[in-house]
């Protein structure tokens, strides 16, 4: 064979170039879930048929929580009927609301025999009025068994229905929480379904039922969104009369959720934290793993101890 007419070549293989994912910085690693707390709480909630927030939204400090025998009780289900760019909770058509479930979650707030417990819901816009009656209901229920017991709700928007708002202020909860998430120009994409005003109105609404009683917000960074507007975010939070402040880094939960744009560094949530008390925030919590429920206790007593 003639080898210039027919030249003869090597194959050669070449392997796919695989990217190699950086290393977490320390400020994000957070302590696995391990140990004997953490084991008993979870058989517990499995016990009672219940769900928490840690477990269903990937919570990042569920090691440490747990740990200490606190938790985020998850109510009305474990399927939310929107679809947030961000969260990890599954999504879906849910079951008729459970009334008796109030009942169960104050059953393990008195088992876990809590100081202070939080309590939050999937988005039910198939029926409003009655989520809002589910909160109600628990917080009678942990005063009825746990007597002592400061509560915490992390409410959704109820779409704005102010009957549902008010059902939930009437009860009066030690701290009202609706988080705000993100800055207006992102919501359509992380929020589903949620309008940026409407969280705002549902702040000052709370405020306007329950003067003396505590409101929360939280605000999640990384997603896009540029200083300027986090910090307007806070005014317009503080014009609510907003008493505390979380500001915590986004994680995307998997390949299916937004990315995250980047990574704010501990300087810069002490930063945000220092503008934001310049604005009048009874507290703020803020840094890379904060949660919206994170140190919940010791927000709840920062604040009324600003009052």
């Amino acid at each position: 064979m003639d080898p210039v007419t027919n030249p003869v070549f090597d194959l050669v293989q070449i392997q796919p170039l695989r990217r190699t994912p950086a290393p977490k910085p320390d400020w994000l690693k957070a302590r696995a879930p391990l140990g004997e707390n953490y084991h008993s709480l979870k058989q517990l909630a499995r016990s009672l048929g219940l769900n928490t927030v840690c477990e269903s939204a990937q919570c990042p400090n569920i090691g440490e929580c747990w740990n200490h025998r606190t938790a985020t009780f998850m109510m009305l289900g474990n399927l939310c009927t929107r679809r947030c760019g961000f969260c990890a909770v599954p999504k879906g058509r849910p079951e008729p609301i459970d009334l008796d479930e109030p009942r169960r979650v104050a059953e393990a707030v008195a088992a876990l025999k809590l100081k202070f417990a939080v309590i939050t819901s999937v988005n039910r816009d198939d029926d409003l009025v009655g989520g809002a009656r589910a909160f109600a209901l628990v917080i009678d229920e942990i005063r009825r068994q746990s007597p002592g017991c400061g509560v915490e709700v992390l409410i959704p928007d109820f779409q704005g229905n102010r009957e549902a708002i008010r059902i939930v202020v009437e009860a009066r909860p030690e701290i009202l929480n609706h988080n705000t998430e993100t800055v207006p120009r992102l919501y359509r994409v992380v929020r589903s379904g949620a309008r940026y005003e409407r969280t705002l109105e549902l702040l000052r609404y709370s405020k306007e039922l329950r003067p003396t009683g505590l409101t929360k917000s939280g605000v999640m960074v990384g997603l896009g969104e540029e200083t300027h507007e986090l910090l307007n975010v806070f005014r317009d939070l503080a014009a609510a009369h907003c008493d505390i402040l979380t500001i915590g880094q986004y994680l995307r939960p998997s390949r299916n959720h937004l990315p995250m744009a980047r990574l704010y560094t501990p300087r810069e949530f002490a930063e945000l934290k220092t503008e934001a008390l310049k604005m009048g925030f009874r507290h703020v919590e803020s840094g890379p793993l904060v949660r919206s429920s994170y140190h919940a206790h010791e927000q709840a007593e920062s604040a009324v101890t600003c009052l």
